[in-house]
């Protein structure tokens, strides 16, 4: 059996943001038990040329919406990067699943060799869809939910390898 573009793609998002979902529930849970404001917590950083936690967990929805979007042909959707609390960005991500959960697989099958153009600050990216899931989306989805980990590992928050692998 061939594994389809929509398989590799639509259920890895939403897992990956559902097990998200839970890591930033446990890290909010440890910040209020030390008293620690959710304004503190989003812009906790691992060292100081690195995003703090709201933007990673604003990239890794981004990553995901934006790249079920490309996928399917369609202009993906834009959010704007607002969140101040943890109660926001649970929402951006429940929203984003949302997003994800309404690409159908006929809108993603056959994207293998489709055009994708992503305008960056770095330059434009031009991939086809096979190579822009697995070699841009993929990887940058699993760098912002890891370090969004790492970070509330880092506060204190009691996680471990199963909180961002999730339940089998």
């Amino acid at each position: 059996m061939t594994l389809s573009m929509y398989q590799a793609a639509i259920p890895v998002f939403v897992r990956a943001l559902g097990n998200l979902a839970e890591v930033l529930k446990k890290g909010g849970a440890h910040a209020k038990a030390k008293g620690v404001s959710d304004e503190v917590l989003l812009q906790t950083r691992l060292i100081p040329d690195m995003l703090p936690l709201v933007k990673q967990i604003q990239i890794a929805t981004d990553m995901a919406t934006r790249g079920a979007a490309r996928l399917a042909g369609v202009e993906p959707k834009q959010v704007d990067d607002n969140e101040t609390t943890l109660e926001q960005l649970h929402a951006r991500i429940e929203q984003a699943v949302a997003y994800i959960r309404s690409f159908t697989p006929e809108q993603i099958d056959g994207s293998e060799t489709r055009a994708i153009h992503v305008k960056r600050r770095s330059g434009e990216l031009n991939l086809e869809g096979q190579a822009y899931l697995l070699q841009f989306t993929l990887p940058n989805l699993f760098f912002h939910c890891t370090t969004t980990y790492n970070i509330l590992r880092e506060a204190g928050t009691d996680l471990g390898k199963n909180d961002f692998i999730g339940p089998l």
